[in-house]
């Protein structure tokens, strides 16, 4: 499959996902609100999750895929196979004590993740609840992590893609359950986490049985790929988990604030994650194995060539959705999130600090691209290396800034967004350095052209917002409809500007189209 028919295939599917994770956010707002109550399940949903990206599919993804991948191209599909064996083998024989320990643990896990809960014993009592009951969600997806790399490698991204969508459906479901039934939100959003591992799980091995791959459960045994593999993921769990570690950081800082700022920030992030899943997931798990192809073959025109669309590609998405989200994120919120137990104060406060998150957005969707190169060349180390540097200066701005500020939670995503961007440098420099980045022509050219274009869409966007704002907090058969009116305005402007500033040229489009046919 092709890089680009790749990134559409997993770009498509991730953004059904994330509608279905925006209704699923969207209709939690409305059940729980922003108050304690929600705050004690994302603080609770949070651990897992941050493991999973951590090491499952941060740490063991960006390893083992490229590992596998030449596995395939040097020996073929059986000694690959072997390899992925022992893997899950390894995967599950360390998880299970782990997940033991961390709940029987989890009173002092909890601590450490949520501090301000400390003098709150009815509120922590409960915290500690739903950190065991999600905690296992952790061994369910981490195996849906190996399975999906083994996928991707063998060209079959679509089964991971849609993997989060059984996700979306599973929290829908156990939202609607706990309402029809009258028991305690959070307590069922947390069944349904754990329950949706195990049903992603169950999907991805039906997906591979029918791929032909049929991964074992084995006696591991340490051989020498085994070793590469964890030396590699240790600097591979701190450099391909940047944002949730931020997140994490960001979660406790919030927690000393008053009640509410951790929900401001995960609705706030969930909307920020909108684009971000859909464009740097969408890039960063196609270009993975492609990148890792080309390196085993020392092909660097192809390297040079797939880096540049795939920061072409980001930035032609990327750049609008930080301006429209950036500037007028309060409409999005009073339109679709304002009901039930969640106020037009919790749209305002939710809508500021996503507006400081959106400009992060164009830096996070490129380090997708340029960390997808040192993992490629099998290089973890130097991004787990910039990666320490940009956390400690995110924990001391994050700190500062919410702590001893005005800002409160607005400082956390301020400092969130301000460490993206010097991760980003980081990153670059590095990569020029070694000569490892190379951009063509072609995006030298384009990314000013696509960067004028979301200035003009910015520009329609702000004023016709003011004209609609007293729509916004009408009913919400009023709402809606101004909301459909301000996004068609933004997404016509910015795509007649594109191809007018030749940000895109449509003959490229229709050339590649003709040679598929061909």
């Amino acid at each position: 499959m092709s890089f680009a028919r790749a990134t559409a295939t997993v770009g498509g599917l991730t953004l059904i996902s994330r509608v279905g994770g925006f209704i699923r956010d969207l209709l939690t707002a409305w059940v729980l609100g922003a108050g304690v109550s929600a705050d004690i399940f994302i603080v609770a949903q949070r651990l897992p999750n941050y493991f999973r990206s951590m090491f499952a599919e941060g740490a063991f993804t960006v390893s083992f895929v490229p590992m596998y991948s030449a596995d395939l191209k040097a020996r073929g599909r059986g000694p690959a196979d072997q390899f992925a064996d022992q893997a899950l083998s390894f995967m599950v024989l360390v998880l299970l004590p782990i997940t033991a320990l961390v709940m029987m643990a989890m009173p002092w896990v909890m601590l450490g993740l949520a501090s301000g809960y400390a003098d709150q014993p009815e509120h922590f009592s409960r915290l500690v609840e739903l950190g065991r009951i999600t905690f296992p969600y952790l061994m369910f997806i981490s195996i849906t992590a190996l399975q999906t790399g083994v996928l991707n490698a063998l060209g079959r991204f679509a089964p991971g893609a849609a993997a989060p969508i059984a996700f979306n459906i599973c929290m829908i479901a156990a939202l609607g359950c706990t309402v029809w039934l009258h028991l305690e939100a959070n307590l069922g959003q947390a069944w349904g986490l754990t329950i949706s591992g195990m049903v992603q799980m169950i999907w991805l091995a039906v997906s591979c049985h029918r791929a032909g791959v049929a991964l074992r459960i084995t006696w591991p045994r340490l051989t020498p790929d085994l070793r590469r593999l964890f030396r590699q993921m240790v600097p591979g769990a701190i450099s391909a988990s940047v944002i949730q570690i931020n997140l994490i950081i960001g979660t406790h800082v919030a927690s000393l604030l008053p009640s509410g700022s951790i929900s401001y920030l995960y609705y706030a992030d969930r909307l920020n994650q909108l684009p971000l899943g859909v464009i740097g997931i969408a890039i960063g798990t196609a270009l993975l194995p492609t990148l890792s192809r080309h390196v085993q073959g020392g092909e660097r025109d192809a390297i040079d060539h797939h880096v540049s669309r795939g920061i072409e590609f980001g930035l032609l998405l990327a750049l609008p959705a930080a301006f429209a989200l950036g500037l007028v994120p309060e409409p999005i919120y009073k339109a679709l999130f304002h009901g039930g137990r969640f106020g037009l104060a919790e749209a305002h406060q939710t809508a500021l600090a996503l507006a400081v998150y959106a400009p992060g957005i164009p830096a996070y969707v490129a380090s997708k691209v340029l960390t997808a190169i040192y993992f490629a060349h099998q290089d973890t180390r130097t991004p787990m290396r910039i990666a320490i540097a940009t956390l400690v200066g995110n924990m001391v701005l994050a700190t500062v800034l919410a702590l001893y500020t005005p800002l409160a939670h607005v400082g956390i995503a301020l400092a969130s967004t301000i460490t993206a961007w010097g991760n980003i440098g980081l990153l670059a420099l590095s990569l020029a350095r070694r000569g490892w980045l190379r951009l063509d022509r072609q995006l030298l050219t384009r990314a000013p052209r696509i960067l004028a274009a979301s200035l003009v869409m910015a520009g329609c966007l702000i004023p016709l917002a003011t004209v609609l704002d007293p729509y916004f907090v009408d009913s919400v058969w009023v709402r809606v409809p101004a909301l459909a009116v301000l996004v068609t305005a933004g997404l016509t402007v910015y795509g007649i500007a594109v191809v007018a500033l030749r940000g895109v040229v449509i003959s490229d489009f229709l050339a590649r189209l003709r040679r598929r046919r061909k």
